[in-house]
């Protein structure tokens, strides 16, 4: 009998936890995630992330709700090679808080946490040279984060299976913003 009511117990926790999930991709209000955002944390499977996740500083991004509901999100990425600056369009799936591009090896995108004014954790899935990567980032408004939103996307990051050697706190920079001509 005491494995039946361990079991059960389990169940009920994976539900729960699916529910929670559930609940924070459904608070999302696009009216409130509009705007400039810096990335200031990441974590990646991605072996070319893993092989330069040091040098890897602070990005920025614009996000824009269309029309549709569908998001346009600008980026500005400083690199050694200069400021790097690209535009995707990312199309609502059908599931709360879930966005679809079919640009670079279609990628899946879910805002996990938000408190749709200051911060929202988004996990990301894309198809590589046969390959599905994730990627974790942590957007905010300031570049500066509490550490309570840190430990946050910490603790996030671990639930999603990235080791403290995939996490990266990205230190600021000035020389790369979308503002720039």
């Amino acid at each position: 009998m005491r494995p039946v009511g361990l079991s059960l117990g389990l169940i009920l926790l994976c539900l729960l936890c699916a529910e929670a999930e559930h609940r924070r991709a459904a608070a999302l209000d696009k009216s409130k995630i509009a705007g400039k955002l810096y990335i200031v944390a990441m974590a990646s499977d991605s072996d070319s992330y893993l092989r330069r996740k040091d040098e890897l500083k602070m990005a920025m991004a614009t996000i824009t709700v269309l029309g549709e509901g569908d998001l346009k999100v600008s980026f500005a990425i400083p690199t050694p090679e200069g400021c790097k600056k690209s535009e995707w369009i990312y199309k609502q799936t059908g599931i709360l808080g879930e966005y679809y591009s079919s640009e670079r090896g279609n990628k899946t995108v879910q805002v996990v946490d938000t408190d749709n004014e200051t911060y929202a954790v988004v996990f990301a899935s894309r198809v590589k040279d046969g390959k599905t990567l994730h990627m974790l980032r942590l957007y905010s408004r300031t570049r500066e984060v509490s550490p309570q939103i840190t430990g946050l996307f910490k603790k996030i990051a671990r639930e999603k299976s990235f080791t403290d050697e995939m996490i990266r706190m990205l230190p600021s920079q000035v020389e790369c913003s979308l503002d720039e001509a």
